[in-house]
């Protein structure tokens, strides 16, 4: 597990000679330099990788082609300039530090680029983005203790944390192909369920839809099959995180959970955000990582001193929702929770670790969930089965609509972002997804 120091891509005084990036609250100041996906919309064009910067998106391609990168960076960035990511990913943390601090200088008031990377922006209204990187494998992580405890204390009331979860990051394989990027509709999804009282199960639509507020961790450097990453240099094959929405079907969850897990209620949809942020931009915003002294420590493969240091993330997590009547009233979108990435149980480097410490394979590209996000106040629940007891106490909205779970036209809106003293604020972006009827 290692980090760089800050170096001057993370000087909070540094502005761009894009104007919209100096404003206040942009998620996409000079000192972020997130990577994603694009084209522009209503063009017959190819997707492209780019770099968020303010209000615009810099096409990695074209400023290639101007000339704006040092002889050192240039591999790096022609490995940027594809349709996804994952060639730039496998290149590994020095080749990902070299473009970054390629594109802080390219993009920074005074920069002699200026004038010929003018032309490769594409303001961020006109462009259709999409998945910044192929995704092989989808892990899902369970490494908010809050979550696992208020989820439990629903299903089990007397054990709501199952033995092992002290242990180890429990997880479970997901579906790559089912992963979509934000904006994307998410039809409900149709399921077998045990209705209270039945005797035979019922197929149909899910009546139990919910949202789960999670962080994306993407893979960058693969580990070959059979070799494990020990925990001290688990972060050098992340390349960074994003925002993601493992939409879940509770009602065939609690049917068909048992004894293997999540299932049909979980693989129909899961939405990230298409922005990238990269492990060395979230540098200013680490924090130390400790476990309550009354529990488990971890066990040797799980911890090191870099971790105690340096393990968490300190990422504010934001939900609103915006149902259909809301928005044919033109009324702002509701926020439902709040919570922060850095009250995790497990830390990104120990999910790495564990995943490979049976020598399983990871790919450029892979794309882990932490698990729902919840903090430990009831407020800052980060699912609708939570923050309404399973439905027994459903929201009361500013409209006077009710909410136990997800209606069709709703829209559920993800928003992260770090923010202190000393350093400038850096956002994710948005992951966002409408609920569209069940097909017939």
């Amino acid at each position: 597990m290692t980090g760089s120091a800050h170096d001057g891509t993370h000087d909070p005084k540094l502005r761009s000679w894009v104007a919209s990036a100096n404003e206040p609250g942009s998620d996409f100041p000079v000192q972020n330099l997130p990577f994603g996906s694009f084209r522009r919309r209503g063009r017959d064009e190819t997707l492209r990788c780019g770099v968020a910067i303010g209000d615009r998106i810099l096409d990695i391609g074209a400023a290639l082609a101007a000339g704006a990168f040092p002889p050192q960076a240039e591999r790096a960035a022609a490995a940027a300039a594809g349709p996804v990511l994952n060639a730039l990913m496998e290149l590994g943390p020095g080749a990902w530090s070299l473009l970054r601090a390629a594109f802080s200088h390219a993009l920074r008031e005074g920069s002699p680029h200026e004038r010929e990377l003018e032309a490769a922006l594409v303001p961020m209204a006109a462009a259709e983005l999409a998945l910044p990187m192929d995704v092989g494998d989808y892990t899902d992580f369970y490494a908010s203790i809050y979550h696992a405890t208020a989820v439990g204390a629903l299903l089990r009331p007397d054990e709501p944390l199952l033995p092992n979860y002290k242990w180890l990051p429990v997880a479970y394989h997901g579906r790559a192909s089912t992963v979509v990027i934000s904006g994307s509709g998410v039809r409900r999804p149709v399921g077998q369920t045990m209705p209270s009282g039945a005797q035979t199960p019922f197929v149909g639509p899910s009546k139990r839809l919910d949202y789960e507020l999670e962080v994306g961790i993407v893979v960058g450097v693969p580990n070959a099959l059979g070799d494990r990453v020990a925990i001290e240099g688990a972060e050098r094959h992340l390349f960074g995180l994003c925002l993601l929405n493992d939409w879940s079907a509770r009602d065939v969850q609690g049917w068909e959970y048992r004894p293997l897990g999540p299932f049909l209620a979980k693989n129909f949809a899961t939405t990230i955000s298409p922005w990238i942020v990269t492990m060395e931009a979230l540098e200013p915003y680490r924090a130390g990582w400790q476990r309550n002294g009354d529990d488990p420590q971890p066990l040797p493969y799980l911890d090191c001193a870099d971790l105690r240091t340096r393990g968490a993330i300190d990422l504010q997590l934001e939900v609103r929702l915006e149902t259909a009547a809301m928005r044919a009233a033109g009324q702002a979108p509701v926020q439902l929770s709040r919570s922060n990435f850095r009250d995790c149980y497990w830390t990104v480097s120990q999910m790495l670790a564990h995943h490979t410490v049976n020598g399983c394979a990871l790919r450029s590209g892979d794309l882990f969930g932490s698990g729902t996000q919840s903090g430990p106040a009831p407020e800052e629940a980060g699912s609708l089965l939570e923050l309404t007891q399973a439905g027994r106490r459903p929201l009361v909205l500013p409209n006077g609509e009710r909410r136990a779970f997800l209606e069709d036209g709703d829209r559920v809106m993800l928003r992260g972002w770090c923010e202190k003293r000393g350093a400038a604020r850096i956002g994710f972006g948005e992951a966002s997804g409408t609920i569209l009827p069940a097909r017939a």
